[in-house]
């Protein structure tokens, strides 16, 4: 479970993976979030177009289903072209055994249930170039771009391949995407690599939002305060300091905003997205 990344935070995890990356118009806004929610997110779903003139259709939908239809189109030479961030009309309503699958990360999921949930609140949806006839080719190009996409997207929540499913997988209504789901989560798999133990890793885990309250004392503080300074955004007149404080916060706001954040999202309390791209040094 993960708040939505913001439109920077993707482009640059994306680009992060060596993903060719195309922006269309306004897709930062292009959403249908007057519909319901968006978040939190538990995973990526993979789809295919099965028709032609896919970008228009990913951009506008049809008439009895508005766009975007996608956060982005995977095209056939790789491109990822994005076209909406937010709620998007791409997953429809799927089964709840799958859900909780996802959230626990087991795979391979179980065969789809009733439609029960409303998957556009809690997928990154995107949709690839592809008839579906099982006689239309995937580029390996476009495997590739598939495959770095979804890495991306896990590796900036922690995820494993486990949360990237089929549409097929969601519903027994879809077919889609014709490729085997198993084969390409074992492809995002090798390219994440084995979970850092909390022994390996050089990096401090999330303590918790709970954790930073005013006064809190500690050298893991001196830690966050000094990398804030490290990547140009501390505020501090003196310090940093051990105790947790104001210019704690606005120092961390600071950072929020630089990772695209605003508004409530760039209150300076630091949440798990935030954290792990600021990489705090191990303290203990």
């Amino acid at each position: 479970m993960a708040t939505p990344l913001t439109p920077d935070a993707l482009v640059r995890a994306l680009r992060a993976k060596g993903v060719v990356v195309r922006e269309h118009g306004n897709w930062r806004t292009h959403n249908r979030n007057h519909k319901g929610p968006w978040g939190p997110v538990h995973g990526v779903m993979l789809h295919h177009t099965a028709g032609s003139d896919s970008l228009r259709l990913c951009l506008e939908g049809t008439p009895t289903l508005p766009g975007p239809l996608c956060a982005g189109l995977v095209a056939k030479d790789g491109t990822v072209h994005l076209v909406g961030w937010g709620r998007t009309n791409h997953a429809g309503s799927g089964s709840a055994a799958v859900l909780a699958a996802v959230v626990a990360e087991r795979t391979p999921p179980p065969a789809p249930g009733p439609d029960a949930v409303d998957g556009n609140a809690h997928f990154y949806g995107f949709e690839i170039e592809n008839l579906g006839t099982g006689h239309d080719p995937y580029p390996p190009a476009q495997l590739d771009a598939v495959e770095r996409l979804s890495a991306a997207l896990c590796r900036a929540h922690g995820w494993s391949a486990a949360s990237v499913i089929g549409h097929r997988e969601w519903t027994r209504r879809k077919i889609d995407p014709s490729f085997p789901m198993p084969g390409m989560r074992s492809r995002i798999d090798a390219r994440l690599g084995p979970r850092p133990t909390p022994d390996a890793t050089p990096y401090e885990p999330f303590p918790g939002a709970a954790y930073f309250a005013f006064g809190r004392r500690g050298p893991l503080i001196t830690a966050i305060g000094r990398r804030l300074v490290a990547e140009g955004c501390g505020r501090y007149s003196v310090g940093p300091g051990p105790v947790w404080g104001k210019a704690d916060m606005r120092s961390y706001a600071v950072w929020q905003r630089k990772l695209g954040y605003a508004g409530p999202a760039a209150d300076g309390v630091p949440g798990r997205a935030s954290w792990d791209l600021l990489h705090v040094p191990r303290t203990g």
